[in-house]
């Protein structure tokens, strides 16, 4: 893992089904730079009823949002290999569950955290089951008011699990004025536990903004191409910007652990001598004349006269000699200072 930020590359639904496009994102993401790959596990009889609103046709293979999720699922044994892949690229699988039976599942392929979606933030029932399994959870926040993260936040802390919480929004794309990056202090202040950004904006801009800010961990989905069907493409970024995000997230930890002392500029000085400025002066000067200001410019490099920072030192003295428009002027060049 990088010692910037943590950078967790979501699948979602991107696959749009295929195992093959699945497995492909895997090798995409790992060497674009993600230390995660974060998948979705939905299984349309677990986490589905009858009076699911989203039972409407929406795709042109799907009849039904509740067709789309069966489409979108595989079978045990495919997830194991799917988490096999991801071990084998050196990248950490996490999955969100939707049900107690993707819950079973992941617990099964001995996950080494879990990520909590903000539409389960309420369900205790999931929630009291993660506290007792007690491995670390990451707390998306995106439908929750303070009083809801407070209620899941204290069910974790009275197990004793380490808990990350991160601040979200949903809506796909997430417009910038909605992204709530002021949201990252509140959480630290208030939970005083690692932050992250779960971010759907389909840009990078807000994930090196909460880097920035201290976030030690951003989520964004990946997409090979944001015109592709499915309903994150859109707030997605492509493998050229989580390359770029990869780069400037190790630029910002490089900031962030060498931090500099503006009083030691010893490193400077022959800069500092070349940039450095003498004075001189404009015009042709006769002897005994008054310098005024006006008569002087500062000119290139340092240490060949009088130096311009001491330059009121040499108002209202008398010149010792002519001196040529340009030329540099040195201390025998005016009466004693």
């Amino acid at each position: 893992m990088s010692s910037s930020a943590e950078l967790i590359i979501e699948i979602g639904q991107a696959h749009d089904g295929s195992l093959g496009i699945l497995h492909s994102y895997i090798d995409a993401f790992s060497k674009a730079g993600a230390d995660v790959i974060k998948f979705q596990m939905h299984l349309a009889e677990a986490e589905s009823s009858e009076f699911e609103p989203f039972r409407v046709n929406f795709s042109y293979e799907d009849k039904t949002r509740y067709d789309y999720w069966q489409r979108m699922s595989f079978t045990f044994e495919q997830w194991q290999g799917i988490k096999s892949h991801c071990d084998e690229v050196g990248v950490e699988f996490l999955c969100t569950p939707f049900s107690m039976k993707a819950l079973d599942w992941l617990e099964q392929l001995n996950v080494k955290r879990h990520k909590i979606a903000s539409g389960e933030v309420t369900n205790l029932l999931m929630l009291d089951m993660l506290a007792e399994i007690g491995k670390p959870v990451l707390l998306s926040s995106g439908m929750s008011n303070f009083l809801e993260m407070d209620n899941a936040v204290s069910i974790f802390r009275g197990k004793g699990v380490e808990t990350s919480v991160f601040q979200c929004t949903t809506s796909y794309p997430t417009p910038p004025e909605r992204v709530g990056i002021n949201v990252l202090a509140q959480l630290k202040e208030r939970y005083n536990c690692p932050i992250g950004l779960s971010d759907h904006s389909g840009s990078i801009f807000p994930a090196l903004a909460a880097v920035s800010q201290g976030a030690e961990m951003v989520e964004v989905h990946g997409v090979f191409d944001k015109g592709l069907f499915g309903p994150d493409s859109s707030s997605s970024l492509t493998i050229s910007e989580i390359q770029t995000l990869r780069q400037g997230f190790d630029f910002i930890g490089k900031m962030h652990q060498s931090p500099v002392n503006k009083d030691d500029i010893d490193q400077y000085k022959d800069l500092k001598k070349m940039f450095g400025k003498s004075l001189g002066v404009r015009a042709d000067l006769p002897k005994d004349h008054i310098i005024t200001r006006a008569d002087l410019e500062a000119k290139k490099s340092d240490g060949r006269g009088i130096d311009a920072s001491d330059y009121y030192q040499v108002i209202g003295k008398k010149l010792t000699c002519d001196k040529a428009a340009n030329s540099v002027l040195a201390l025998a060049d005016i009466e004693e200072i």
